[in-house]
């Protein structure tokens, strides 16, 4: 590989990989790689992207993986000032600059143009790169896509839903709409799924409503746990003037991040403009536990009722977030299977996607 800065203008600059072939006349056709929330570097040997980049060039791609500014190897932030000032018009506007530093590399085949990758959080960008760039993308590939509102879905579903269902299906084991707050304290994924502060989070006035006083361990669902969640989303997610002017070093994300990503408008209802030249692969866990089947379904969906040409999912049983085997209430984290790569490999070097 080759290791590249890029300058994304306004004085910042980031670090780049190119992975190139190690055997084979070039040039190659480019893929380019957008990686999931946080400051997690996609360049670090560890990251499952690392394998999947070689997995490609050892097959004929040249790939380039790129930090978003101010995050340094092992979840540093480098430059908070990078990091804290953080949108997602600079995240797209990076994204153009990096496609283009791929598309002018000797090693890379410009007149095929780019295949785009993104993970998670990386699948806002692609589209909406393709849209505005038709002249440079070829394929473009989701992997655990984001389809609606970051907040009011995505947020939505981790922080409040999906503690619900689990309260539901696996804590209230006689069905009666209650939990046991000492059962619940002591389960660990039901702690993780509310970060780790169930009690803190039922620590409100608002909770002394009359309880059936006959067991104060009981808790209602809906009548005490669902309202407390939603407190605890709605802090998360609701943003002021202070919180936008603090310093902020919050590994998966700042409050000006939040609040862009929160205001754009959903991936479902602009996929549909993508050129009917660009193929179109989704790829989804059935276990993911952060952004839900259901979102790469709708996206589906969407795009059958645009009459897109060449657009196909692949949903695999047991995967997680991460396409680690997972249950469905946590991801867990490794390195993705062969078997999702040599996937990804066949869907674009098919001839009529490498065109």
């Amino acid at each position: 590989h080759r290791n590249l800065t890029i300058d994304l203008g306004n004085g910042l600059k980031t670090n780049a990989q190119l992975t190139v072939p190690a055997v084979g006349e070039g040039p190659f056709p480019g893929v380019l790689f957008f990686g999931p929330a946080g400051a997690g570097s996609v360049l670090s040997p560890t990251t499952p992207y690392t394998p999947m980049a070689e997995y490609l060039s050892e097959r004929g791609f040249a790939v380039l993986r790129y930090d978003k500014p101010g995050v340094g190897l092992n979840s540093t932030i480098i430059d908070s000032n990078a990091w804290g000032n953080l949108t997602f018009d600079n995240m797209k506007q990076n994204a153009e600059k990096a496609l283009s530093v791929l598309l002018q590399q000797p090693e890379v085949n410009a007149t095929k143009k780019a295949t785009l990758i993104g993970h998670s959080e990386g699948t806002n960008f692609p589209p909406r790169v393709a849209v505005d760039n038709p002249d440079k993308v070829r394929n473009m590939i989701l992997i655990a896509p984001v389809a609606g509102n970051w907040r009011t879905d995505i947020i939505y579903f981790q922080e409040v839903a999906k503690p619900l269902l689990y309260a539901e299906n696996i804590l209230d084991k006689g069905h009666l709409g209650q939990i046991s707050v000492k059962e619940a304290s002591k389960d660990p994924i039901f702690q993780k799924l509310v970060g780790e502060n169930l009690t803190q989070l039922l620590l409100n006035p608002t909770n002394v409503t009359e309880q059936n006083n006959t067991n104060d361990d009981l808790i209602s669902i809906e009548g005490v746990l669902k309202p407390a969640l939603v407190r605890g989303y709605e802090n998360d997610t609701s943003i002021n003037a202070s919180h936008l002017s603090e310093k902020c070093i919050a590994l998966y994300g700042c409050p000006s991040l939040g609040k862009s990503f929160s205001a754009l408008p959903s991936v479902i209802g602009m996929i549909g403009n993508v050129s009917s030249n660009i193929g179109i692969l989704i790829l989804e866990g059935q276990n993911d536990s952060q952004t839900p089947l259901q979102q790469a379904l709708l996206l589906q969906q969407r795009l059958t009722e645009a009459n897109h040409p060449d657009h196909q999912i692949i949903v695999y049983p047991d995967l997680g977030h991460n396409f680690v085997p997972s249950n469905q209430w946590i991801s867990s984290s490794g390195q993705i299977p062969e078997y999702v790569l040599q996937d990804l490999f066949e869907w674009l070097s098919s001839p009529s996607r490498q065109k």
